[in-house]
């Protein structure tokens, strides 16, 4: 079974380098609405079966917009196993403003994940997102026909889970860097249940948008 997985487009605090997890979210910029457009172009002949989405709303502004290249068009699930990892009360600060305080388990969450103890700003463990983010990408396969499945959540989500998926420790799942918005990565999973990565991150839609923009 092939699944993608994309990061919703760019939002306003993503712009203003604000943290942005499972209770907070913020508009998309105006300019995501052409990566969406792209990625929807991109994604138009692989007919997903499903699109599993995060109910916040980037998420689903996002999902909406690849679905309306899809003929016949999908149903979109909305689960919230893949919202973001919750950053308690750092949703909605400044990122710098915040490692003032908390630089060690800020470094933690984008390098060491198996290191990052969010108790001290009330957030989310890594560990109780990777359980509800792939409990969803699970359950989506066991309820497959035969695919593809196209999964739409976000940044720190989705790396951990992608990486867990194919069998990577909790302290590897950010070596490879963490998603940007509206990439597409696929996983295929075959007949034994083995999860293989296929693509990662890739932005090739993306860049189509900046050519022509020039």
């Amino acid at each position: 079974m092939e699944l993608y997985f994309t990061r919703h487009g760019r939002t306003q605090w993503n712009q203003e380098a604000r943290f942005q997890g499972r209770d907070g979210d913020s508009p998309l910029l105006p300019e995501s609405y052409l990566a969406i457009e792209a990625l929807g172009e991109r994604c138009r002949a692989l007919s997903f079966e499903a699109v599993y989405a995060s109910p916040l709303k980037r998420a689903r502004d996002t999902a909406a917009g690849i679905v309306a290249y899809q003929d016949p068009r999908p149903p979109i699930i909305y689960d919230d196993g893949l919202r973001e990892i919750g950053m308690g009360q750092l949703e909605g600060q400044l990122i710098a403003e915040a490692r003032k305080l908390y630089q060690p388990e800020l470094d933690a969450l984008r390098h060491r994940p198996d290191r990052f103890n969010p108790e001290r700003f009330g957030g989310e463990d890594y560990q109780a997102m990777l359980s509800r983010s792939l409990s969803v990408i699970r359950r989506a396969c066991a309820n497959a026909e035969k695919g593809p499945l196209l999964f739409v959540s976000h940044g720190v989500t989705l790396t951990g889970a992608i990486q867990t998926l194919v069998g990577k420790p909790l302290s590897d799942v950010r070596k490879m860097g963490g998603l940007e918005n509206n990439t597409l990565s696929q996983v295929t999973i075959d007949a034994d249940g083995k999860a293989t990565l296929v693509l990662w991150n890739d932005a090739s839609h993306l860049r189509m948008i900046s050519q022509k923009s020039r």
